[in-house]
């Protein structure tokens, strides 16, 4: 969702929608049906315009399409309603549309409104656990222990930065398994951003023998 943002899609229902989208849906496929998508129907006025059919041949790709489908619509409609076409930043209201939860109302309100949520993942879990930063047994427990310990400003930027390593270390995964410990080294030392910490790299180092 950062990418989008990045290229312009950034309002909080461009960041709703896009959310939804990429649920249990691969990052560069969520992106490139969600370009598809705001090809034709960018807010909510034109997104409500649109059948659910018409949406589930735009989205196809995205894993249950068909169902997702009426779910933007409906949302988009209620939007229309409720709004005038522009979805606040409430997150209330977010999580009262049908197929929205906490990990997509917060990422929205993050990256849209600046606001101090954090949307956790599997990554975000597996990797902020690995890391020792909390020690929790669920997305849910590592969401409220993460806004427990972060400062505001960093509350939004550390999914964008587990999905940074995490998109480093998917090539490397495939790759044969001697060396795989010091291309990846290599590999963080040239790439990862300066405000990353080190502990992080070692964090993607546990990730992939886990994956193997």
């Amino acid at each position: 969702m950062f990418q989008l943002a990045d290229e312009g899609y950034s309002s909080a229902f461009e960041q709703l929608i896009a959310c939804i989208l990429s649920i249990r849906t691969y990052d560069e496929v969520s992106i490139a049906v969600a370009h598809t998508l705001f090809a034709q129907a960018r807010t909510a006025s034109e997104m409500a315009a649109l059948t659910p059919t018409e949406i589930a041949d735009l989205i196809m790709g995205s894993s249950f399409a068909e169902a997702k489908a009426p779910q933007i619509q409906t949302i988009a409609q209620q939007v229309v309603t409720a709004s005038n076409g522009e979805l606040p930043c409430d997150r209330e209201l977010m999580l009262s549309f049908k197929g929205v939860g906490p990990k997509c109302a917060n990422l929205a309100l993050g990256i849209a409104c600046n606001q101090p949520f954090i949307s956790v993942d599997i990554h975000v879990h597996r990797i902020t656990n690995r890391w020792g930063y909390v020690q929790a047994k669920s997305p849910e427990k590592t969401m409220a222990a993460l806004e427990q310990k972060l400062p505001d400003p960093e509350i939004i930027e550390i999914g964008m930065h587990v999905r940074f390593i995490v998109r480093l270390a998917n090539p490397i995964k495939v790759t044969p398994p001697g060396g795989l410990e010091s291309r990846l080294e290599s590999r963080l030392e040239s790439r990862l951003e300066s405000r990353l910490e080190s502990k992080l790299a070692s964090s993607v180092l546990l990730l992939l023998r886990d994956q193997e």
